[in-house]
């Protein structure tokens, strides 16, 4: 029960701070106009610029930001203890997140939807301009880097859910030739786009895909290849032909999975004894760093992030119809990942109690489960370690009203 209350209380607060903190930025900081210019109507060019229903660049948006980080972060952070990861992730992304995705966007908009480096030069100098691109550069390529591995160990670990993944490049590409070359209904297609989704969800579920080693590299290797290949074409393609359509696609299954978590949490609690096996608080967990300040550092995402800054200035800036919108997009995104990231904190700190099974087979309960998984930093900060504590943990509690484990793995 105690689960259920931190999810009830959270998700109560960021509503309620987005209707008062969130509106209070917007009007009496950013002082936002409804008939104010925005570069993507003054710019528009049918490639970048594209004014765009704030529902579909909201759905770009979040998914841009809500990627791998509000999982892989709180799923290792957890290990000082479920307190100090949830506190972070509340009042950062309320009172820091929130607002430096928000200022970020309305930065960007009010100077052509000009990236942060771009722009730097204007508020600066020209030689910070120089070295805001480098740091830039060089914090893509890394970002780019973790977020192809990070995906590349899933496919290895989990190969049902390669099938649905690149099932949804095509059936983005037919989404955005539908709505913005037909003309066809946003919402109806998007439905039929999201069941299709869930369709190939099913498919690869009795589907697997395993990637043999190619020339010596190893699958995650040769998966790592083929992303990178995909996000330089997915890149260099017009916004609406498939960032944008995929991305909403992305932002309906987002929403989806964060519902059928909250019903999980609901239904664990009331029917599944579900409770937080997690330590409140753990200062000095077997070989890791200090809470301070790494604790900071583990939880950007979910948090605050300054890649958030990239993707506000760097695509949503240019797509954003009114003003007004950014407050929907920039603090809202922002928000739902914090709920994003309490659902994934309340998943290894409770729903991996519910059932864990060992690398000798061996199935744990409660607390021993998680002291298991955690047992050491060395233990719990790998990859592979850190993507299964939040899937196991989410598929126990989808569990608790039905959902076979198996199609649970390949939901989340």
């Amino acid at each position: 029960m105690d689960a259920l209350l931190i999810m009830v209380v959270s998700f109560i607060g960021y509503i309620f701070m987005y209707q008062v903190y969130g509106r209070f930025i917007g009007k009496k900081i950013f002082k936002l106009a409804q008939g104010a210019e925005v570069p993507s109507v003054v710019m528009e060019d049918g490639v970048d610029y594209v004014p765009t229903k704030k529902e579909v660049i909201f759905g770009h948006h979040f998914t841009s930001i809500a990627g791998t980080g509000p999982i892989v972060g709180p799923a290792i952070a957890i290990i000082w203890g479920w307190v100090p990861a949830m506190i972070w992730v509340f009042f950062g992304s309320i009172f820091m997140g929130a607002v430096h995705d928000f200022g970020a966007l309305i930065i960007s908009m009010r100077n052509q939807g000009k990236s942060i480096a771009d722009y730097t030069s204007k508020y600066v100098n020209n030689r910070t301009r120089f070295f805001f691109f480098l740091i830039v550069f060089l914090e893509l390529w890394i970002v780019i880097a973790v977020f192809g591995l990070v995906i590349a160990v899933v496919f290895a670990m989990y190969p049902t859910s390669v099938f649905p993944v690149w099932c949804e490049v095509a059936i983005a590409l037919y989404l955005g030739y539908a709505i913005y070359k037909q003309g066809k209904s946003i919402i109806t297609w998007s439905i039929i786009a999201v069941v299709l989704m869930y369709v190939t969800v099913f498919i690869g579920a009795v589907l697997p895909i395993k990637m043999p080693t190619i020339a010596g590299i190893p699958p995650t290797g040769v998966w790592t290849i083929v992303l990178l290949i995909y996000a330089f074409i997915a890149s260099t393609l017009p916004v609406t032909t498939l960032l944008q359509p995929r991305d909403f696609i992305n932002s309906h299954q987002l929403m989806i999975v964060m519902v059928l978590l909250m019903i999980g949490v609901v239904f664990s609690a009331f029917f599944a004894n579900l409770s937080i096996v997690a330590p409140a608080v753990q200062m000095n967990p077997a070989q890791a760093p200090p809470m301070w300040p790494f604790l900071f550092i583990t939880i950007a995402c979910g948090a605050i992030s300054g890649f958030h800054s990239l993707v506000s200035s760097g695509t949503s800036a240019k797509q954003v119809r009114y003003e007004t919108d950014s407050l929907f997009v920039g603090y809202g995104s922002m928000l739902m990942e914090g709920a994003l990231a309490t659902l994934v904190i309340i998943a290894v700190a409770a729903g991996i109690g519910m059932g864990y099974v060992t690398k000798s087979g061996e199935t744990l309960m409660g607390v021993a489960a998680w002291t298991t998984h955690y047992s050491s930093w060395a233990a719990a900060a790998g990859l592979g370690s850190k993507v299964a504590a939040f899937v196991d943990g989410s598929a126990n509690m989808l569990a608790a009203f039905g959902i076979p484990a198996s199609i649970a793995v390949v939901i989340m």
